[in-house]
């Protein structure tokens, strides 16, 4: 027999605990569950007037709203509002009953521009959450793995400018020019004389690129086939558990070695015996900064950059005795200087080489001369070219696709990490933030779970009823 009972359900009036609507196993029941929340209090306190002002919407429920829209992936602060008034679990999650009024959704970014901007309240967010992954004993950061992905900016590719942009000073510059001075003078040539500035205040001048005008601190990415879009770097390190463990945000037109420093700044003092990297990191300097510091680096193989038809460069031997460079005809390739980048320059003899039978194959140099460079610091990354070889290390440098890749996946696919709907570094900064903590605070939460690890469940009130200010 048919039921037509709808109507009537709809309009019962029921008396109703809020608790009793959300599933035990509900993941932001769990989530609640496994971490003391009030620590936000200390963290905004100064940022509050402590007896002048109308009561402040609670900082707990204020910093709560954008967890649920990155947790799962709401793509505006407007639709993640709209989710809230309807949701009786998201309602349960930030204290609000039935009835409460929900807060207005320009609520959140008034109270960032007026309090939170310029600050680092979202790493410290991140921080602490990471904190309580370290007080579980499930983080191990032995092995530290690294990589970027980019994020599309909320920027016209189409509205943008040429500027001369002032050319960046490497993190190693300073290191490298002292030891090429002394590398030249062991080979009796003269130090190098100081770049006079560009036009643009940098050293050596500036390079035009591309400036968005809605949002300046993007950058004009373009890699292989992807369509070329402004965009920002989010370099990202985690252990082999899958448990993100720092981040740094840059323009997407900065290349990954160049922005690596910063990254790598945050993860030293956790003391990783190795580090995994794709090819992207492969270069003397940071070879050498990691093996200096009794890190393994893990790159992978790289191929040589020549024409198709030419010898590869590891058919030139060099002899570190002699220091000189032996081609495939056992010619002699002598020094003749080392250059501001910190390559040393091997020149044949254009004699020797002009009767040549494989000069086809060498080079296309109209004087006949064939030039191999060799940078001060290539003894780093032959090193690093053992450490590959290594029994072991072709696995580990696999896991990178269980690891860092799939939480780049994860972060696309579930937590609305393919673009920005905000402008700014700063901004992207706290969506980043945000966004790896929800992922390191959900995965917690069902580890605890599984593991029927129980924590002490913190309940928290509103200090005050929410209102829009």
């Amino acid at each position: 027999m048919m039921s037509t009972n709808v109507e009537k359900n709809r309009e019962q009036v029921q008396f109703i605990c809020m608790d009793d609507l959300v599933p035990k196993d509900h993941l932001l029941r769990l989530i609640d569950s496994a971490l003391d929340w009030s620590f936000i209090y200390d963290l905004v306190e100064d940022k509050y007037s402590p007896d002048n002002g109308r009561p402040s919407l609670d900082p707990v429920v204020l910093i709560k709203i954008p967890l649920i829209q990155y947790l799962y992936g709401i793509k505006s602060m407007r639709q993640t509002i709209k989710e809230i008034e309807v949701n009786v679990a998201y309602r349960w999650f930030l204290g609000l009953d039935l009835y409460s009024k929900v807060p207005h959704f320009s609520t959140f970014g008034k109270n960032y521009t007026r309090r939170f901007k310029d600050t680092d309240l979202f790493e410290q967010i991140f921080s602490r959450i990471l904190e309580e992954c370290y007080k579980y004993d499930l983080i191990d950061p032995t092995e530290i793995f690294v990589d970027a992905t980019h994020v599309k900016a909320r920027a016209n590719a189409k509205k943008h400018q040429k500027q001369i942009a002032k050319q960046e000073s490497l993190f190693y510059e300073e290191q490298l020019k002292e030891e090429i001075n002394r590398d030249r003078e062991e080979h009796g040539k003269k130090p190098l004389k100081d770049k006079d500035d560009g036009p643009s205040g940098g050293t050596g001048g500036g390079k035009e690129i591309k400036v968005s005008t809605s949002d300046p601190d993007s950058g004009w990415f373009h890699k292989g086939e992807h369509k070329q879009v402004f965009a920002y770097s989010v370099e990202t390190a985690c252990d082999k558990n899958g448990w993100i463990l720092g981040y740094t945000v840059s323009p997407g037109n900065q290349h990954d070695s160049r922005t690596f420093k910063g990254l790598y700044d945050k993860m030293k003092p956790l003391n990783p015996n190795i580090m995994i990297m794709d090819a992207g990191y492969k270069t003397p300097a940071i070879a050498k900064m990691l093996i200096d510091d009794g890190i393994k680096p893990l790159f992978p193989y790289k191929s040589p950059m020549t024409k198709k038809g030419f010898f590869r460069k590891y058919q030139y031997v060099y002899d570190e005795y002699y220091d000189c460079y032996l081609c495939p005809n056992d010619k002699i390739l002598k020094y003749r200087t080392t250059n501001r980048d910190g390559y040393r320059e091997y020149k044949s003899n254009p004699h020797d080489c002009a009767k040549c039978p494989y000069i086809d194959q060498c080079t296309e140099s109209q004087n006949h001369q064939k030039t191999v460079t060799r940078h001060i610091w290539e003894d780093y990354v032959e090193i690093t070219e053992d450490i590959r070889h290594t029994i072991g290390m072709k696995d580990l440098y696999n896991k990178r696709k269980e690891t860092i890749e799939r939480l780049f996946g994860t972060a696309k696919e579930n937590h609305g990490f393919r673009y920005t709907q905000m402008y700014g570094k700063a901004r992207m900064q706290m969506k980043v933030g945000l966004t790896f903590a929800c992922m390191n605070l959900k995965k917690l939460a069902r580890i605890l779970k599984k593991k029927g690890i129980i924590p002490t469940i913190f309940r928290y009130f509103p200090k005050n009823l929410p209102i829009a200010c």
